[in-house]
């Protein structure tokens, strides 16, 4: 790419309201540094405290799924969870004066109807709805397979001011391209 190409991105990056964007591997210690642009970046903004907690909030249950949900990851021997690295994206920005997290990656093609289930429920449930959802989860053990406590979903839901959006795109190598994106 050159120079040109890199000030275009730039440039488009801009016109569209991104504030944050990452693509490429991810690990617990790149969330932290990226949490830290993030947070500076809200205080620069001069955004309301509430919504930058909420922001930041959704932006690391979505990269903590990128970590540890992503189909394209790196385990090094003997690692314990927190050694993960996997491949994915995450932007934030502002869209209609809402700001957003969006979240991008490779999921096995089989996670999906279990996934696309989980999803369909979460955004057709109430703030209230969401509330009871979220302390039911909290006392019940983790789903199988999770690598968390399996909230994080509701977690986003109930920070989100809107129903998230999500989709997945066949790749055609038993695997899907996921997106997620809530507004807050």
């Amino acid at each position: 790419m050159l120079a040109t190409d890199f000030m275009a991105f730039h440039e488009a990056s801009r016109r569209n309201g991104i504030i944050l964007s990452f693509g490429g591997d991810l690990s617990e210690n790149v969330l932290f540094s990226l949490g830290e642009v993030l947070k500076l970046r809200m205080q620069q903004g001069a955004t309301d405290a509430s919504v930058s907690k909420r922001v930041f909030s959704v932006f690391v249950e979505q990269a903590q799924n990128v970590i540890r949900y992503s189909a394209d990851k790196l385990v090094p021997a003997g690692a314990p969870g927190g050694g993960m690295v996997s491949s994915g994206l995450i932007v934030v920005g502002v869209e209609h004066g809402r700001f957003f997290v969006a979240c991008g990656n490779e999921v096995p093609e089989a996670h999906v109807t279990g996934l696309r289930a989980r999803l369909d429920h979460i955004a057709g449930l109430s703030g209230d709805e969401l509330k009871k959802y979220y302390r039911e989860r909290l006392r019940q053990p983790a789903d199988e397979g999770s690598l968390g406590g399996s909230i994080g979903l509701i977690e986003i839901a109930r920070r989100a001011s809107a129903p998230v959006e999500y989709e997945f795109q066949p790749r055609g190598d038993d695997r899907c391209f996921f997106c997620l994106k809530a507004f807050i």
